[in-house]
């Protein structure tokens, strides 16, 4: 195990450098600069062009540019954001804190409800109209893109006022966590955070829960049917038993082996409900990296984006190694 976990850091290392490597290279080679925009755009002196190009060292050739950023990277040091004058690990590090809120919440939301109604839709259980309902709303949501169902969402919030439309948290709320905080600081942060993310959290979970319930239904109808199942039952073990605790474990695994992809979904998905929530996380940030032609940012928040993704295909690993014992054992 210990060289399995080695490797599996070493390839996740190599994916991430590779990923934030090309996000520079193509972002370099997009029309347009972060010095053209910064002295005024298409119509701009060539000449202050070329000072702004020169003082931010973007004159330089490609590749000089990039072995001085592998050098960096090699070093933990991703550079310094143009946008912002502040170190870019710094700005990266912060923004995927907001954006693991949202994505674990979000997570957790879509496990806790397409779990068990794929366990109800695939063993028979909840009667037929139940059954059917729970397959109508998963093609429902399935089929939504989530930029619609976001603004179907903000315009729910603004409509009845339940939840904030927009934002982390309220305005004037972080100045109680600067500095050295107090318990009821934070008390008072985490709880304005919660009240803030309904809206974006279930934007994200719907279509995810969704896709886990489709994905545990087709399984568990599958796995219902299996001799050790059926051997079991001929045993007088109780339905509930071989459903929830025998046939649930087997049928877990499809979700264990996507599970690394559905995190990657998560993070696509949050890009755009980042933006239209004003939600101060990953995606926001590399949207306006990209719009400011931030190089350096945007290959930190791409190998940010990697990471995550690497960390999700290891809990799928993970998972799947957990689930993997035997038939027999589980109808013990």
């Amino acid at each position: 195990m210990p060289a399995y976990l080695l490797r599996r850091a070493a390839l996740a290392a190599l994916f991430v450098l590779l990923v934030s490597s090309l996000a520079l290279v193509l972002v370099s080679f997009a029309p347009g600069d972060y010095a053209t925009d910064l002295v005024g755009g298409i119509g701009a002196d060539p000449a202050q062009v070329a000072a702004a190009r020169a003082r931010e060292g973007l004159d330089r050739p490609l590749v000089e540019q990039y072995a001085t950023w592998l050098g960096r990277v090699l070093r933990f040091d991703f550079g310094r954001s143009l946008l912002y004058r502040r170190p870019v690990a710094e700005l990266v590090r912060q923004r995927a804190a907001n954006t693991a809120i949202l994505a674990l919440a979000a997570l957790a939301l879509a496990t806790a409800l397409g779990v068990p109604l794929g366990v109800l839709s695939g063993s028979g259980g909840g009667g037929r109209s139940g059954r059917a309902l729970i397959r109508g709303a998963s093609v429902l949501f399935l089929s939504a893109p989530p930029l619609l169902m976001v603004l179907v969402l903000v315009f729910a919030a603004a409509r009845t006022g339940w939840f904030p439309v927009g934002g982390m948290t309220t305005a004037g709320v972080d100045a109680g966590i600067a500095g050295a905080p107090d318990w009821t600081s934070w008390m008072r942060w985490t709880s304005d955070v919660a009240w803030h993310l309904p809206v974006p959290t279930l934007a994200l979970a719907l279509p995810m829960a969704a896709m886990i319930e489709r994905l545990i239904a087709q399984s568990m109808a599958e796995t219902i049917g299996a001799p050790f199942i059926l051997s079991a039952r001929a045993r007088g073990v109780p339905r509930g038993r071989l459903v929830w605790r025998h046939a649930l474990r087997v049928a877990l695994r499809p979700v264990a082996a996507v599970y690394g992809l559905i995190i990657g979904t998560l993070l696509g998905g949050s890009f755009m409900v980042e933006i239209v929530t004003a939600w101060p996380g990953l995606g926001r940030l590399t949207y306006d990296a990209l719009r400011g032609r931030d190089v350096f940012l945007v290959a930190g928040c791409a190998a940010a984006g990697a990471l995550f993704l690497a960390l999700g295909s290891l809990v799928s690993d993970a998972a799947q190694a957990w689930l993997e014992p035997g038939a027999s054992e589980m109808t013990r």
